[in-house]
């Protein structure tokens, strides 16, 4: 048995999946009743089960001395009492099993909706700082542990109980005597067991250990296949897998070699019991004090005495469980949210509705951490229907500036405002409905190319969406796939280059038609020849729109109304192209060191 991943906070985690329960507490209620029903009567039976013994060695003993023969109607009687105890046993054991997984299931299902509700409402910060995975796991492995386990240890936690309880007070109903010398088997047995899980517990964390460092092995080959061909690493890839897999190997044969001395030890030592058991039995028979049948019960109840001991110390290990995925989904659901930290003053804000596209940046200033400003002193004035081109070197702060605009962080002192109002005072949702975005990574799902398109305005007719995408210069292109538009895209868009899914979310941008425009590289991934193409549709689709681009190519930018220059934070220059390049500033020394750049590699 491995141990169990252990909570930070037990008890506090199990009061708050138990406040979660209470909703189901009359089905938990008839899942205890049934439960201690089914172990009741099927402790019974052994007991019942003796009298017909008895009365089956009673006529043997009286027809061998020829008083009388086998009551053959009284034990019929017995064994239909028997069978009728049994049936009503599993009848319900099966009911209680039935409500038990619906409870666990619809749990579940309640946690898994309040986690997709949840991500909705997170903000962005949190996922910039985790892993997508460590996101998934809370929705699938965590969920299903929690599910899993709570539904076979809750159960389990009762029937063990109730037929320890039960089988204890049937074997001292039965003899006292007998009942303390098989008891005194039990702390043996415990203390040899005690010995194999302190020698297995450590193979089994190297078990633990090595099988994730394997399937991350496999992962990362699997993945990075076309640069280990590339580089003829299949050699190194396959030493490296291999010495991972002979330690797996090995701590996983000791851990379960040794785990498993357990039932044999469990099986020589409850041997024993039955001897002394036979033994004490026999003698007391002799002497009349117990009928032989109840001998024959009594090895039936301590041959099942030992079982619910050791699912007690089973359930224990799945309460950890239960209590280490529960904690992580509990993290997860209080986490912050967005809208929490909008003032009560503010919630019933009425709707922006279509804005006009005016923004104002007044001294901003914010960092993504207190000790760390990003943006130290920024203040811009925007036109409705201009098209503002932000550039600058890496790590400058444009794309912090988009995030602001969109209220994915709220900045730390000045504001930003649109049509003359704070965004803060903007519900955020409400907010987003007025920028249309395009990034540098591209997202498409699982899905037709008609539906990635209508993604950007779920009420568009099959014309309309055709019509954006001759916008993106990408009909043509999905008029040569095989189903055009109702080709599906496969995991992750694979089966289209990079350079077709920006066209794509470039169409699905142009579909949802708003008046402000946020492209933050949105060319970066095509060629030269289609960037001249979607930068012409990308001109007729900014006209009368706000629009925001940021470009490390400069040559895409020319035409743009204001060039905001941006260095450390600050808006170090801005203008038109052509008065930046005649001020001879940092705007001009970034512009002609990339043609310098693309000079030299054409002279080279």
């Amino acid at each position: 048995m491995m141990p169990g991943e252990k909570a930070k906070d037990f008890k506090g985690t199990f009061r708050k999946l138990l406040s979660y329960m209470g909703r189901y507490k009359i089905a938990l209620i008839a899942v205890m009743i049934f439960a201690a029903g089914s172990t009741v009567f099927n402790i019974i039976g052994p007991k019942v089960l003796a009298k017909a013994t008895t009365e089956l060695f009673e006529g043997m003993m009286a027809k061998f001395a020829g008083t009388g023969g086998i009551n053959f109607q009284r034990i019929g009687q017995i064994l239909l009492l028997l069978l009728g105890l049994y049936a009503l046993s599993a009848l319900l054991s099966f009911v209680q099993g039935l409500l038990m997984t619906e409870v666990s299931q619809k749990l579940c299902f309640r946690f898994r909706r309040e986690i997709s509700e949840k991500i909705n409402r997170m903000p962005m910060a949190y996922f910039e700082s985790r892993t997508v995975g460590e996101v998934l796991s809370r929705i699938t492995n965590d969920v299903d542990t929690l599910g899993q386990s709570l539904g076979q240890s809750i159960t389990t936690l009762i029937t063990s109980v109730a037929t320890i309880v039960g089988i204890l007070i049937m074997m001292l109903s039965i003899s006292p005597l007998m009942t303390l010398i098989a008891l005194v088997i039990l702390p043996v047995s415990g203390g040899l067991i005690g010995v194999v899980v302190k020698h297995s517990q450590k193979y089994f964390i190297d078990q633990q250990t090595y099988l994730g460092k394997i399937n991350g092995q496999i992962e990362e080959v699997y993945s990075g296949q076309n640069i280990i061909k590339a580089f003829n690493r299949e050699e190194a890839a396959l030493a490296e897998f291999g010495e991972t897999n002979e330690i797996l190997y090995r701590s996983a044969w000791k851990s379960q070699f040794i785990s498993g001395m357990m039932q044999p030890i469990m099986t020589f030592v409850g041997n024993l019991g039955y001897v002394a058991v036979a033994v004490s039995g026999s003698m007391l028979a002799i002497r009349g004090i117990i009928d032989v049948g109840e001998i024959q019960a009594f090895i039936q109840y301590v041959k099942n005495f030992t079982q619910p001991i050791t699912q007690v110390a089973q359930v224990s290990n799945m309460f950890q469980s239960t209590a280490a995925a529960a904690e992580r989904v509990f993290e997860f659901l209080e986490e912050p949210e967005e809208d929490a930290e909008v003032p009560d003053s503010l919630k019933d804000a009425p709707a922006p509705g279509r804005m006009q596209g005016a923004v104002s940046f007044h001294h901003v200033r914010f960092g993504y951490r207190p000790d760390k400003t990003i943006i130290h002193d920024f203040s811009c004035e925007v036109k409705p229907g201009q098209t503002v081109a932000i550039v600058g070197p890496t790590g400058a702060g444009k794309t912090t500036m988009v995030k602001l605009l969109m209220r994915f962080y709220d900045v730390d002192s000045g504001s930003i405002q649109v049509d003359g109002h704070d965004v803060r005072n903007f519900n955020r949702s409400e907010l987003r409905e007025n920028f249309g975005m395009v990034l540098q990574d591209t997202w498409l799902f699982h899905g037709t190319i008609m539906e990635n398109i209508r993604y950007g305005r779920l009420d568009a007719t099959d014309e309309e969406v055709i019509a954006a995408a001759k916008a993106a210069h990408v009909h043509r292109f999905i008029q040569t796939l095989p189903g055009g538009y109702q080709m599906e895209l496969g995991e992750d868009a694979s089966n289209v280059s990079q350079g077709q899914k920006q066209l794509l979310t470039i169409a699905r941008a142009i579909l949802a038609d708003n008046p402000i425009l946020i492209l933050d590289e949105a060319t970066s991934s095509v060629d030269t020849r289609t960037e001249i193409r979607i930068q012409k549709a990308m001109n007729n689709l900014m006209k009368g729109r706000t629009s925001f681009v940021i470009a490390h190519r400069l040559s895409t930018i020319r035409d743009a109304d204001v060039i905001l220059v941006m260095r450390d934070g600050d808006i170090v220059e801005q203008g038109s192209h052509d008065e930046l390049m005649g001020k001879g500033g940092f705007y001009a020394e970034l512009y002609n060191s990339q043609f310098e750049g693309q000079g030299a590699v054409e002279t080279a």
